[in-house]
C-alpha cells in the first residue's frame, strides 16, 4: 500500500480534476435528459452498443439480428472482456448487467485518467500530466468515458501497457497488451507498440531524432525505457513481446473456428456490420457528399478541418519527439479511426484512445498560469458537457 500511496498522491490533482469534469457531465446529461423526459441512466448503460455487451454477458455468443437488406449483425464482433467482467461483478453483487457494465466503466476512467497522468508526467513532467487528463476529460465525446462501452477499459490497458513499456517492465506491458487485444480489435495498437518497443531494445534503437528541448527530454526517456537490457531481463521482454497479441489473436481465431470460416472470420462478421478497412475512401466519399448543398457543406469543412486537427497534432508529437511506442501506438489507432468503413458518427470516439494526440495541447496549457489555464478547461468542460448531453439525447448511437 506504501508503494501505491505515493503515486496516487502524485497523481490526485489530476484524478480530481478528471472526476469533477466527468460529474459536470453527467449531471448536465441528467438535467437535460429529464428535461426531455428520457433517463440519463439508460442513455448510459442500456442503448446501442452497452445493449450488445449486456446481452454477451448474460446470453453469450450467437445472438445475431438479420436486417431487411440482409446485413446479419452478429454479437460475435463484439470483444469478450467488458461482457466477462459484468458477468462476473453480477456474479458477486446484486448489481444487473447494465449496473455491472457502467461501475466497471467508471471504475476503467479513473484508470485510464491515472495511466494518462502516467505516461504524460513520465515523458514530460506532472503538470503536463494533468493538464493532458483534464484534456482527455473535455473531448465532446468525453461523456463515452462514463457509458458501459469499452472505450474506458481499453484507454485504460493501453496507457498502463504503454507506462510499463517506458519503464521496462516487459511481462506487466505484454500482459496488459494481452487484455487491451481482448476488449477492442484496435487492441492491435498496443501489441505494435510492444513489439516496436521490444525490437527496438533488442536493436539498441532509442531516438527517432528531435533538437528541441522537449525532444531532447523525451529522447532520454527513450534512451533509458529502450536501450539494450541485461541477459537477465532479456527473458521478460521476449516473454512480454509473445503475450501481447495472444488476446486478439485468440479471440479472432476462436470466432473464426465457431463460424467455421477459418482465421478471417471475424472479418466476415464484421463486413456484416457494414465495418472495414479500406484505406480511407468510404470515409473521404461520405465528406465528399456533403459538398451536395450549402448547409451540410459546412459539416463537410468541419469534418475536413477535425481530420487536418488530428494529423497535425501527430506531427507535431513526431516533432516534439514523442517516444517511439506512443507514435506507433497513436498512428495504429488514428489510422484504424479515419480509415475505417464503419458507422462515420462513431469515429470521434474510435478516437479517443488516441490521448497520446493531446500531449501538444497539454504542452501548451501547462505553460499557461494555474488561473488561466483553469478558466480555458472550465469553459471546455461547460462546452463538452452540454454538447455530450445534446449528443447522446440524439437519435443515432455514438
Amino acid at each position: 500500500m506504501t508503494d501505491l500511496a505515493a503515486p496516487l498522491r502524485r497523481a490526485a490533482p489530476a484524478l480530481l480534476g478528471y472526476a469533477a469534469v466527468r460529474a459536470l457531465g453527467l449531471v448536465v446529461l441528467a438535467v437535460w435528459s429529464a428535461a426531455r423526459g428520457k433517463s440519463a441512466y439508460t442513455l448510459l448503460t442500456a442503448r446501442w452498443d452497452a445493449l450488445w455487451y449486456t446481452r454477451v454477458a448474460d446470453l453469450g455468443y450467437g445472438y445475431e439480428v438479420r436486417l431487411p437488406n440482409g446485413d446479419v449483425h452478429s454479437n460475435l464482433a463484439f470483444f469478450p472482456l467488458l461482457p466477462w467482467l459484468e458477468r462476473g461483478m453480477r456474479a458477486v453483487s446484486p448489481l444487473s448487467y447494465a449496473d455491472a457494465g457502467f461501475v466497471v466503466s467508471l471504475l476503467a476512467s479513473l484508470a485510464a485518467a491515472w495511466g494518462i497522468f502516467a505516461v504524460a508526467d513520465h515523458v514530460y513532467d506532472r503538470r503536463v500530466g494533468v493538464c493532458a487528463v483534464l484534456l482527455w476529460a473535455v473531448l465532446p465525446v468525453g461523456i463515452v468515458q462514463s457509458m458501459a462501452y469499452s472505450e474506458s477499459l481499453f484507454t485504460a490497458l493501453a496507457a498502463w501497457s504503454l507506462y510499463a513499456v517506458l519503464t521496462g517492465r516487459w511481462l506487466t506491458a505484454g500482459t496488459l497488451a494481452l487484455f487491451a487485444g481482448l476488449t477492442r480489435p484496435v487492441g492491435l495498437a498496443v501489441v505494435a507498440a510492444v513489439w516496436v518497443a521490444g525490437i527496438s531494445s533488442i536493436a539498441g534503437i532509442s531516438s527517432i531524432a528531435g533538437t528541441s528541448s522537449i525532444a531532447d527530454r523525451a529522447s532520454f526517456v527513450r534512451d533509458r525505457s529502450t536501450a539494450p537490457t541485461p541477459g537477465a531481463r532479456n527473458w521478460r521482454r521476449a516473454l512480454g513481446m509473445a503475450l501481447a497479441p495472444l488476446g486478439a489473436a485468440g479471440y479472432v481465431l476462436w470466432v473464426g473456428h465457431r463460424t467455421g470460416k477459418g482465421p478471417l472470420g471475424y472479418l466476415d462478421v464484421q463486413a456484416g456490420w457494414r465495418n472495414g478497412f479500406d484505406g480511407g475512401v468510404a470515409f473521404a466519399r461520405f465528406v465528399g457528399d456533403k459538398f451536395t448543398s450549402l448547409p451540410s457543406a459546412l459539416a463537410g469543412v468541419g469534418l475536413i478541418v477535425g481530420v487536418g486537427l488530428v494529423v497535425r497534432l501527430y506531427v507535431v508529437g513526431v516533432r516534439q519527439g514523442q517516444p517511439l511506442p506512443l507514435l506507433v501506438y497513436t498512428g495504429v489507432v488514428t489510422a484504424l479511426a479515419l480509415c475505417a468503413s464503419s458507422y462515420f458518427g462513431s469515429k470521434p470516439r474510435l478516437l479517443m484512445p488516441a490521448f497520446a494526440l493531446l500531449l501538444p495541447l497539454a504542452l501548451a496549457l501547462a505553460r499557461l498560469r494555474t488561473s488561466r489555464s483553469a478558466w480555458v478547461v472550465g469553459g471546455v468542460a461547460m462546452v463538452s458537457a452540454v454538447y455530450g448531453a445534446f449528443w447522446l439525447n440524439g437519435s443515432g448511437p455514438p
